[in-house]
């Protein structure tokens, strides 16, 4: 190119799961040796027919090719108010909710709100890729918080305690986590709370797999306190629980002030989340209880097939931490890279994983495992796989 461009984003790592879909292209798969894909979280089942049937309908309304305001549609602003409600056993009103184009843009947006260039933001180690990207190339800082395998991922709030500055802006959390699987304990979000809180700084809570958590219940009291909004930045998607990854839809629940910014920045860069997925998310809260509850016991019996698997196998690969979707396990190779040692399962053992490395420093050792669409029967099969690779 002859032109200039923004030199931040020069830096910024290439997309994780494209890369690893690379090392598979133009392959073919032997009957007897199918290929695993372990790599990207996606639901491993497709919506239910009640909703693809509602939007068959509804693609032939003509007002539905239409723009919707640009805080997402009225009555699903109020739907998810209602169920946070009374999923967090609090007050949560539609003016704190916007609805964006996945999860992911709802990070963006509240992370473009946040911080300035130069600002610093506490990322936990191992921390979504696309959320070091993202303020990568915002010119924002991500202080690291160190990985603790020694409490199965969590991070310890005191690490965090001592890493906070003067260009402090914000800490991110995300539980279950991407890429862990770890559940943070209700405590553990409680002392982050309360830290950021003390400090003025925004806690940004991505709670993605929320509805795949390994116990029913609110996992944390946080929207019970009456001044929340001061401190907590809340991300959701609709696109695990309703299988609506390629239509895009996700929320941030904060304080009014901060929403009114969003919606500046949503304006600038997608008007609104597609219409589509919207009246997606708005069917699926008021339908769907059904199919969400027989997906959430789904995936935790796939979690306790895998975690069954470590244990009856004498693997060399240690699984460090398991939950929602994702299994993070510590590879046997020493300091082989672990890029090299995903590529050699792909290769010879047609299993699909993304490195550790991929998710931050000091991550070589370990592969994330994205289970959710491996059905439970096969779990041994993936283990059996890992065991043949030594």
């Amino acid at each position: 190119m002859r032109y200039p461009t923004n030199p931040a984003w020069e830096h910024v790592a290439a997309p994780a799961i494209a890369e690893t879909r690379a090392w598979i292209a133009g392959r073919s798969f032997p009957a007897e040796k199918p290929l695993i894909d372990v790599a990207q979280a996606v639901p491993g089942y497709p919506p239910p027919t009640l909703l693809t049937d509602h939007l068959g309908r509804l693609s032939a309304d003509g007002g539905s090719y239409r723009y919707t305001e640009i805080e997402g549609l009225p009555p699903l602003r109020r739907a998810l108010a209602e169920h946070m409600s009374a999923f967090y056993g609090a007050a949560i009103a539609p003016e704190h909710v916007a609805i964006t184009a996945g999860c992911n843009q709802a990070y963006c947006l509240a992370m473009q709100i946040l911080a300035a260039p130069g600002d610093e933001v506490l990322l936990p180690q191992p921390a979504y890729f696309n959320h070091q990207m993202w303020l990568d190339g915002l010119g924002v800082r991500a202080v690291h918080l160190p990985f603790r395998p020694d409490r199965q991922g969590v991070p310890d709030p005191e690490e965090a305690r001592r890493l906070i500055g003067p260009k402090t802006r914000a800490i991110v959390l995300v539980t279950p986590n991407n890429p862990t699987g770890a559940v943070y304990p209700a405590e553990t979000i409680r002392r982050f709370y309360e830290l950021a809180r003390t400090n003025g700084l925004a806690l940004v809570l991505d709670e993605t797999y929320k509805d795949f958590l390994p116990k029913d219940g609110a996992p944390h009291d946080l929207f019970r306190d009456p001044e929340w909004a001061e401190t907590v930045v809340h991300l959701y998607s609709f696109s695990k629980v309703y299988c609506l990854t390629g239509w895009r839809v996700g929320s941030v629940i904060a304080h009014p002030d901060l929403i009114t910014r969003i919606a500046k920045a949503m304006d600038c860069v997608a008007i609104c989340a597609p219409r589509m997925g919207q009246e997606a998310a708005l069917f699926g809260l008021g339908h769907l209880d059904g199919f969400v509850s027989e997906n959430t016991r789904t995936m935790r019996k796939r979690a306790e097939a895998l975690s069954e698997a470590f244990r009856a196998n004498d693997l060399g690969y240690e699984l460090v931490s398991v939950g929602a979707y994702f299994a993070y396990v510590r590879h046997p190779f020493g300091a082989a890279p672990g890029r090299e040692v995903a590529k050699r399962l792909a290769d010879e053992q047609n299993l699909l994983c993304v490195p550790g490395a991929m998710f931050g420093p000091g991550q070589e050792g370990y592969l994330r495992l994205a289970f959710a669409n491996v059905a439970r029967e096969l779990m041994p099969e993936m283990v059996k796989r890992l065991k043949a690779s030594l």
